[in-house]
């Protein structure tokens, strides 16, 4: 009994603890619908034939005329350009039958292009049309040849044209080297947000790069350097986008899809509930679909319930239980192991399959179920109990045949159960509310019921604390219980009772008038701070003489002491120059007083300019002259 107790909670640890990441993105039956709807479009030349064609076969659809198909790459063959032949053959691989006549001269060029001096592009399609017309090719030049291209071409279309390459060449081929770009590549890969992995060149470099790895790793029959985290965050990546901008944009994302879904180490699993995860006592089984990114079952899977436990509680209820296939569905009985109502967490494994990636997930599964409500009891109880309280028991859904009648020296008591109608356990819903509506004024309001400590409901209104709830307006009240939760097939909303309350008439208001928020409001009267008062004139009088006295110091000392002003001189330079000095004295005074600093600054150089050139002239005139008196 420890053992089992250690290994629950293990369990639970593990299931609160780790939370692994799983495919949020796939396509699903519509997706791929759609996808097959873009791809079979009228060809405009044998590039769109290409994308059209073999797209729909990756699909394991078709054109709808294969005849004219052929007929149209035929027409639209050009033998001496290696894209016309790549795109003709390879479109032609895919139809039932159609057959490409080739040259002599046809396969020289192809094979002359298998060389250093041809980009990655133009070997890659010369190698492909080599390789589905069946015509010899020497694997390890074309190695070579990759390899120089590479270190020239370090990009990531580059890179992964190399990757499908290497595909179709022979497996004696030393393909070691190209098959390390895969983990170089990967390692370009920018994450966003740890969801998604992608390269910045698009969704359709991201695509082709998954298709080219799963097709080279295929090819040589080894495992990808990608983990299982990277793989989902490229299956979100890929998929996540639902229209698509154009044909080479919805090839790579069918391309990557196969690939995804039939190779020999990664197949992503989606797990995804069949109808809503929610059961009950009607509906009792819960239902899995188990399918790969293209929304085919995976019918040799299993499916296990690794654990679940109820949310509010984290009691473990159910281990190491598996799901039972029918119909291409996983089916599950919860409810044969009795759980309360409320919401449970289940992981989720599927097994059976060594290449499943994501194959464990977290599911929030609800138990529903309904509600009764028994032993309501309603009852007026007056407060110095000289009154027996009577107490009437009112049977859902029906309506108290009487009304009650309480004052302010009395008191309005109910109480009542709620019940599980399946199980007879007593509930506690979320919300439990008591409303009392005023049939004539429309005024309504709103208490909580709450349960005591043996889940009995009670709620007691005093008239007299509570008046102030309901405007102290005496009248007939409809007494509605209001019981709901998210748990709850049958929310209910019962009209129990009529209830007539009294209050005290000097309380209650002459009128009520209806309020509204639309009505002028009283005038804001702001009383801004008194200015404090001026000195008297005599102390700015005083003030000013003190400023301008070192300037009448300064003239008397000149008169006194005899100013030399012969050296002035009336040339227009020495008078710009005085004047402009005086000016940007001036300035400085308008600047204080009606200016501002960009008003200034534009002033200033204008005159301190024009008094610059006057200072430099007047200077240089005044040099000369003393060199000639010497």
């Amino acid at each position: 009994m420890a053992q089992t107790r250690f290994f629950g909670l293990v369990l639970l640890t593990l299931a609160i603890g780790v939370q692994a990441l799983t495919p949020s993105h796939y396509l699903s039956l519509s997706d791929v619908a759609r996808l097959q709807a873009l791809l079979n479009q009228p060809f405009t030349n044998l590039e769109s034939a290409y994308y059209s064609i073999v797209g729909l076969s990756k699909l394991g659809a078709s054109v709808g005329d294969e005849s004219n198909a052929c007929h149209f790459l035929k027409s639209q063959l050009d033998p001496e350009s290696i894209d016309s032949l790549f795109f003709a053959v390879e479109s032609a691989q895919a139809l039932s039958e159609c057959e490409i006549p080739v040259s002599n001269e046809t396969r020289d060029i192809l094979l002359a292009a298998v060389s250093e001096d041809s980009t990655v592009a133009q070997i890659h399609r010369a190698v492909s049309a080599l390789s589905s017309l069946g015509l010899p090719l020497a694997s390890q030049e074309v190695v070579s040849a990759l390899a120089a291209r590479i270190t020239k071409e370090d990009n990531v279309l580059a890179i992964t044209l190399a990757l499908q390459t290497a595909a179709r060449l022979s497996q004696q081929a030393e393909l070691g080297g190209i098959l390390e770009e895969i983990e170089d590549l990967a390692a370009r890969l920018d994450d966003l947000g740890g969801v998604f992995l992608q390269f910045e060149e698009g969704l359709e470099a991201t695509a082709l790069f998954v298709t080219a790895a799963y097709s080279l790793s295929d090819h040589v029959d080894m495992e990808p350097p990608l983990k299982e985290d990277q793989v989902i965050q490229l299956v979100n990546s890929i998929f996540s986008k639902k229209s698509w901008d154009s044909l080479a944009e919805a090839f790579s994302v069918a391309s990557a899809a196969v690939a995804l879904s039939n190779n020999r180490f990664h197949v992503p699993v989606i797990i995804s509930t069949h109808g809503s995860a929610s059961v009950s006592h009607r509906q009792p089984t819960l239902q899995l679909l188990v399918t790969d990114v293209l929304s085919q079952p995976l019918a040799s899977a299993s499916v296990l319930v690794e654990s679940a436990y109820a949310v509010a509680s984290k009691s473990i209820i159910l281990t190491q239980a598996p799901f039972t296939l029918r119909d291409g569905v996983f089916e599950l009985n919860f409810m044969a192991n009795q759980p309360a109502s409320g919401y449970y967490q289940f992981t989720v494994a599927v097994i059976g399959d060594s290449r499943l990636v994501g194959n464990h997930v977290e599911l929030k599964v609800k138990v529903s179920t309904e509600v009764a409500i028994t032993n309501m009891d309603l009852s007026v109880v007056d407060k110095d109990q000289s009154i027996g309280t009577k107490t009437t028991r009112v049977e859902y859904p029906f309506k108290a045949k009487s009304s009650f009648t309480a004052d302010s020296h009395q008191n309005f008591a109910m109480s009542f159960q709620l019940l599980d109608v399946n199980t007879g356990v007593e509930l506690t819903p979320h919300q439990t509310f008591v409303r009392l509506h005023n049939q004539k004024t429309g005024q309504e309001v709103v208490f909580v019921a709450e349960p005591d400590s043996k889940n009995l409901y009670k709620f007691e209104l005093d008239t007299a604390e509570r008046r102030s709830e309901f405007d102290s307006m005496s009248g007939t009240y409809a007494l509605h219980l209001i019981v709901g939760d998210a748990t709850l097939e049958n929310p209910v909303l019962w009209n129990v009772a009529d209830v007539v309350l009294k209050f005290l008439d000097e309380e209650a208001p002459a009128t009520i008038q209806a309020k509204t928020l639309y009505v002028p409001k009283p005038d804001i009267n702001h009383l801004f701070r008194e200015p404090e008062k001026k000195p008297s004139t005599v102390v700015s009088n005083t003030f000013t003489a003190l400023v301008l006295s070192p300037f009448l110091l300064l003239l008397i000392l000149w008169f006194k002491l005899g100013a030399n002003i012969s050296n002035f001189s009336l040339s227009p330079s020495s008078v710009l120059f005085h004047v402009g000095h005086a000016a940007m004295l001036g300035l400085m005074y308008v600047y204080w007083t009606h200016l501002n600093m960009f008003q200034t600054l534009k002033y200033l150089a204008i005159i301190g300019s024009l008094t610059f050139l006057a200072g430099n002239r007047m200077l240089a005139q005044k040099a000369v002259k003393r060199l000639a008196s010497k």
